[in-house]
């Protein structure tokens, strides 16, 4: 049994996955995150994160990434598809708070400003033109890229830059309660900013609202020779709403189920507007006889650190569901 929705019609030759990971100020506001077990320690989420893609574990600090309730990171469901489909993932440091004790690609930047304060990624354009090198260096070893993101806090910071790019858009949250009234304030300050600095290019938008993953996304995409799917939800919109603000044709997009029927989301619409193709799995783990992973049924985390794209790219490889469902499993045993 398949968990994709729907079997594009891709050929997957010489698949390479590759996870861009950052930070932002904005995943410290208390309630905007739960990927974390606190606000503050959201910060250490994203270079963790990519320890479990790059080595499959955790051993440079004594806490593993974990949602206030216990769900784990999705970042191990990208570690055990990629294993499962015999890939080596990459990582690429986009701007972190704290330094990787693993090999990454670093593109030399920071964590994301508070974009109601000041410019949040001040450095966007340079980060754009260092995506579009990266870009062209993975074109030549790869024929498939699955490009993933791990943002906490990126759902806000991707909201900023939908609207301020002129969607009318609600977007998706790791937690089961929407923190809306909390978004939305920060997004009203921030597009008040931008109207009051007449801040229109697409770029200078990133530049003032974003979080650095968003420009490296973009730049990546930008000169990629081959097929790319963008892995994620919310944030990986923002990115095809910026690649097309930018005049290039957004890439299709794979995410869960869970993004798409968000009822407080506008998921499918956005993406529409976008003028993107959108493809989704169902991993259907309210089965899976993990209680952790159930809980993304219920709404808690969705997606993130590529899951979405990871599950659906060893689907379309052709690993079956069951096949999919032990991988997981062994690995969340292993990690547990």
């Amino acid at each position: 049994m398949s968990i994709i929705t729907e079997k594009p019609d891709i050929t997957i030759s010489r698949p390479m996955v590759v996870v861009v990971i950052g930070n932002t100020q904005i995943s410290t506001v208390p309630g905007i995150s739960a990927a974390g077990p606190t606000a503050e320690l959201t910060l250490a989420t994203s270079v963790l994160d990519g320890e479990i893609i790059v080595n499959g574990k955790i051993t440079s600090a004594p806490v593993v990434p974990v949602s206030p309730t216990g769900c784990a990171t999705p970042a191990t469901l990208t570690r055990a598809m990629a294993e499962l489909c015999g890939i080596r993932p990459l990582v690429v440091n986009a701007g972190l708070s704290y330094t990787p004790s693993y090999p990454a690609f670093d593109v030399y930047s920071a964590c994301g400003k508070d974009p109601r304060k000041s410019d949040a990624v001040p450095d966007a354009e340079e980060l754009y033109i260092r995506g579009k090198t990266l870009g062209t260096f993975l074109g030549q070893h790869s024929e498939f890229l699955l490009l993933g993101e791990s943002v906490p806090g990126g759902t806000t910071t991707a909201l900023c830059v939908l609207r301020a790019l002129g969607y009318s858009c609600n977007v998706s949250s790791s937690h089961v309660e929407h923190p809306t009234s909390v978004k939305q304030e920060i997004c009203t300050a921030v597009l008040k900013r931008i109207e009051e600095e007449e801040i229109t290019d697409p770029l200078a938008i990133a530049r003032a609202a974003g979080d650095p993953m968003i420009p490296v996304c973009a730049g990546i995409a930008a000169t990629y020779p081959h097929t790319l799917v963008l892995a994620g939800g919310t944030q990986m919109l923002a990115v095809a709403a910026l690649i097309k603000a930018l005049g290039e044709t957004p890439p299709p997009l794979a995410t869960t189920v869970y993004v798409r029927d968000d009822p407080l989301a506008t998921f499918e619409k956005t993406a529409a507007e976008i003028g993107t193709t959108a493809w989704f799995v169902d991993p259907d783990f309210g089965n899976i006889g993990h209680p952790g992973l159930a809980r993304y049924c219920a709404g808690e985390v969705k997606e993130g650190a590529g899951a979405g794209g990871a599950l659906w790219l060893a689907s379309m490889m052709g690993h079956s569901k069951n096949a999919i469902w032990e991988k997981i499993r062994e690995f969340m045993k292993d990690y547990s």
